[in-house]
């Protein structure tokens, strides 16, 4: 689940972000997938990396957003259903960035916080609540859940970039730098 980029369009992401551009000749955007769980304080700590990432490379690196809820976290799945919500409604990334600002909270509250949080960004929040009881969006945060496992994602945040995994559950120090060369020189094969 991705859309655009925290810093550039000040909204989270879900599973699956714009083209790059829109021409038909330009090359596209490097991908970099962040396997996130919305309850997990080591993903609000990835969120300035995001950030960082999304100013220096705008629309050249796609961010896409993938699921990977954590049994420990109870209210992590639907906090992955309540992100793929706010993408469908426009403001994923804005979304995912309130809900990791305010962990402590979902911990306290769980869905009803969810929906507060839609509706403080604007979105409407009764069909929030709708998504969350009808499910429409398990089959995304299953098959994000099963394709991290499939590539090896056991924690968050994960990183995925021109093939290589890195792994920020442990430690973040670093990653960005790692991130950024990958990106670099995928980008100078594609010039």
């Amino acid at each position: 689940m991705s859309d655009s980029s925290p810093a550039a369009s000040a909204s989270p992401a879900a599973s699956t972000s714009p083209s790059a551009s829109t021409s038909p000749s330009a090359r596209p955007a490097v991908v970099l997938d962040v396997w996130c769980e919305l309850q997990c304080p080591d993903c609000r700590s990835a969120l300035d990396d995001l950030r960082l990432l999304r100013e220096r490379y705008g629309d050249r690196l796609e961010l896409r957003l993938r699921h990977f809820p954590l049994e420990n976290h109870k209210h992590s799945f639907a906090a992955a259903q309540a992100a793929e919500e706010a993408l469908e409604q426009g403001k994923g990334w804005e979304y995912v960035e309130a809900v990791l600002g305010r962990v402590e909270r979902l911990d306290r509250e769980g869905e009803p916080f969810l929906v507060d949080a839609a509706r403080e960004l604007g979105l409407d929040a009764e069909e929030f609540d709708t998504a969350l009881i009808d499910g429409r969006h398990i089959l995304i945060v299953d098959a994000d859940q099963a394709e991290g496992k499939a590539t090896g994602v056991t924690g968050t945040p994960t990183y995925v970039i021109g093939g290589e995994r890195l792994d920020g559950g442990k430690s973040q120090e670093g990653l960005r730098e790692r991130v950024e060369e990958i990106a670099d020189r995928l980008l100078a094969e594609r010039e």
